[in-house]
């Protein structure tokens, strides 16, 4: 635009007259600056200008290149979003030239289109929901463009954010699922319209943040399961014993103290659990599906279901066998309470081994030596061994129990095995499950 606004050139001989010659070798260094990632400004001027005649008639000075690199834990940032199945798409108001350098060095565009916003003004809604998935970096856009690329990507059915910083930007940040404004160079009707507003403006910690909400989900995953299951292992129990017409094989308190105590720790340790290494080499989770999927209520109710089994017939056998009903109490009171320390451990992941990372959450490892001191002291301590109607376990006694409890461990991992070959991955969604369907 500027070139066009001149008719002459300043060289180190003078001013001269500039002609189609100078205007083609002007524009070709434009485009090699811009290829360099550079942001290319043409400078001009008119001595004695008015402001009526200021663009008509310029001198030609020269190009000044900019530019502004990229942040170092950028290009990681991007690549790490592939792994974990969300594509990164550039928009920007730079020259193509200077876009598609610019997201070539930062992994973004690969084997995909640039598409200038020019270009985006010739496709219906259609046309372009029909093409972008092959355009990675769209350039010379206005805000309103960004609203189009949104509407484009959800009509794939696609979770969409979107980043933005200007008052235009409001309408492109509302319309996606995820708003992400800029705190630092943002303006306030943007941050209004945002979801979510980064601090430090930094892509990175959007990658972050997805990794961080990842991690959340699953441990209250985790959470759940081991609670629900435990609970299922204790209703099992004192059901199955009823109907069977057998003695209770637990009494109140110690109901209340497997409820309160060996339950509580435990599940907020879970809670706290660190994320698994493959976290974000994982696809997105389908939204629409939610925490309670077949895997997860089939481990869930197995683990319920064999901890019922395993009591009522250590139970059972404890009485057959002559032992005194106190005596087979702590017996099923010690299994119970066992198993559900070893069902913390298989709960870390509804897939993966308990021999991966067995012991990586230190906070689970201090609620079981801390619930297994209390245990002992529940047992062998007399007074509180009166309080909760214990009898004093022998080291043949424990050990029983303790394979007994033990027992879970390669049920839940069988379960695991047929999730893994029923459910080789988790679900994928919108474009990319289309696209194998």
């Amino acid at each position: 635009m500027i070139l066009t606004g001149c008719d002459r050139l300043a060289t180190l001989e003078g001013v001269r007259s500039l002609d189609t010659a100078d205007r083609a070798r002007i524009e070709a260094q434009a485009l090699a600056m811009a290829g360099q990632a550079l942001r290319v400004l043409g400078i001009a001027d008119k001595p004695g200008a008015a402001l009526e005649d200021a663009e008509r008639g310029m001198v030609f000075l020269g190009l000044v290149g900019m530019i502004d690199p990229p942040r170092e834990e950028a290009r990681a940032a991007i690549a790490r979003c592939g792994q974990a199945g969300i594509r990164p798409v550039m928009i920007t108001g730079d020259h193509p030239r200077t876009a598609e350098a610019i997201a070539r060095e930062l992994g973004i565009l690969r084997n995909g289109r640039v598409v200038t916003g020019r270009e985006l003004d010739t496709l219906d809604a259609a046309a372009l929901a029909a093409a972008v998935e092959d355009i990675e970096v769209y350039a010379r856009v206005s805000p309103e463009h960004k609203l189009k690329v949104v509407s484009a990507w959800q009509a794939w059915g696609r979770i969409t954010a979107m980043t933005g910083d200007g008052v235009n930007d409001a309408p492109a940040l509302k319309k996606a699922d995820i708003g992400v404004a800029m705190g630092i160079s943002g303006t306030d009707v943007s941050r209004e319209a945002a979801d979510m507003t980064l601090t430090d403006d930094n892509f990175a910690s959007i990658v972050g943040a997805v990794e961080e909400g990842r991690g959340i989900f699953r441990n209250i995953k985790k959470y759940l399961m081991y609670l629900l299951s435990s609970n299922i292992g204790e209703i099992g129990l004192m059901a199955v014993a009823t109907l069977a017409g057998m003695p209770l094989p637990l009494t109140a308190v110690q109901i209340l103290y497997v409820n309160l105590a060996t339950d509580g720790l435990p599940a907020l340790a879970l809670a706290f659990d660190p994320p698994e290494p493959d976290l974000m080499e994982r696809p997105p989770r389908d939204p629409s599906i939610g925490i309670f999927t077949r895997p997860v209520v089939t481990l869930m109710v197995a683990g319920g279901v064999w901890s019922t089994m395993a009591n009522v017939g250590l139970f059972a056998w404890a009485l057959d066998s002559g032992h005194a009903l106190a005596h087979a109490m702590t017996m099923v009171f010690l299994s119970l309470v066992l198993i559900q320390f070893f069902k913390a451990y298989s709960f870390r992941s509804d897939r993966e081994s308990i021999a991966r990372r067995p012991f990586a959450n230190r906070w689970l490892n201090l609620a079981i030596l801390w619930e297994l001191m209390l245990l002992g002291l529940v047992i062998y301590l007399p007074p509180l061994a009166a309080a909760f109607g214990t009898w004093h376990l022998s080291l043949g006694d424990w050990l029983l129990v303790v394979g007994v409890a033990a027992s879970v461990v390669p049920v839940l991992e069988l379960v695991k095995w047929a999730i893994r070959r029923s459910y080789p991955a988790e679900p994928l969604r919108g474009l990319q499950a289309q696209k194998e369907a």
